[in-house]
């Protein structure tokens, strides 16, 4: 009985296929420049909602995302190494992160992670805007100040950062051109937010 040739008896072609294969130039000027691009895109990606996330206290969260950065990083990195002559994988190395960047950014607006102070700044009467705010359950402070036209008040509430859009169509929908800035809360205790997720500011919303 004669038996079918073993792998090592023919040679293994499949080794020899994947061999040839990464020895192409397919493979070296276009597959690989997209994957270490790849691999770059999302290790920045990861590393700026990592930073963003200790910024807002999430000493949890942090590590575990760093943990898979780091890995991803060095797969990039290591396949640069090797490949010092191909200009086309050290411009997708930068091109990945630099693209990385912009995405992080993108994924932070879109999870809105933490909370923010808002100060709004009016000349006029804040009265149905504070109202506003406290209706929707926001603790409000307000303060009498004096401005380089006369007195003005400021009004000061600390929100979570995915409701920050709409309150600041609200403060257009009331006073158009009111001064305001807003800044990021590391942490805070005390404070007072909307208990069930309501659409926000139904008082004096324009109908369409």
């Amino acid at each position: 009985m004669r038996f079918p040739p073993t792998p090592h008896a023919r040679g293994c072609p499949i080794a020899i296929d994947l061999l040839s294969f990464y020895s192409s130039d397919l493979f070296k000027w276009v597959i690989l420049p997209l994957l270490i691009f790849t691999a770059r895109l999302c290790d920045v990606s990861l590393g700026t909602i990592r930073i963003i996330s200790l910024t807002h206290g999430l000493k949890y969260v942090a590590p575990l995302i760093g943990f898979v950065e780091i890995n991803i990083w060095l797969l990039a990195i290591g396949q640069i190494m090797q490949n010092l002559n191909n200009i086309v994988t050290s411009f997708a190395y930068a091109g990945g992160f630099a693209t990385g960047n912009l995405v992080g950014v993108i994924l932070e607006e879109k999870i809105s992670i933490g909370m923010v102070t808002i100060r709004i700044t009016c000349k006029h009467d804040t009265t149905q805007l504070v109202e506003s705010l406290r209706a929707e359950q926001y603790g409000v402070t307000t303060i009498d100040a004096e401005g380089n036209n006369g007195p003005v008040k400021i009004i000061m509430a600390i929100i979570r950062r995915k409701d920050l859009p709409r309150i600041i169509e609200h403060i257009h929908s009331i006073h158009p051109h009111a001064f305001y800035s807003v800044e990021d809360v590391k942490s805070v205790a005390e404070a007072q937010f909307p208990h069930t997720k309501r659409r926000l500011f139904t008082i004096g919303r324009k109908g369409k």
